[in-house]
């Protein structure tokens, strides 16, 4: 059973950082595409950043130069490292894979970013 888990969400001010981490079970992450995806409160599910398995990212624009998305096959865990932290990043943010035709979610990790 594919499983993801996120960690790593918290209160921070603006400004500041954090690492949210994608811990997968059932699922190898290196020959797999894993997403980022966040969403605030009256907001649309959003896609943050993506990983392929040949390393190449991608990044929503309203991220780009301030978070990374990064991959440690040998834990099968997925990172994402948020710089700069704005409070319209305040969100729950999620991991996501495809997995035999299917779109598997963790349960989400909350950034709260303060003003």
């Amino acid at each position: 059973q594919v499983q993801l888990v996120e960690s790593g969400g918290g209160l921070v001010q603006t400004g500041g950082s954090l690492r949210l981490s994608c811990a997968g079970s059932g699922i190898t992450f290196s020959i797999n595409n894993m997403r980022w995806y966040r969403q605030a409160p009256g907001n649309q599910r959003e896609l943050v950043a993506g990983i392929t398995v040949s390393g190449a990212t991608n990044y929503a624009d309203s991220v780009k130069g301030r978070f990374t998305v990064s991959r440690d096959n040998a834990k099968n865990t997925v990172y994402l490292q948020m710089n700069s932290l704005k409070p319209e990043d305040t969100a729950v943010y999620f991991c996501s894979a495809l997995y035999g035709g299917a779109r598997y979610w963790g349960q989400g990790t909350q950034v709260t970013v303060s003003s």
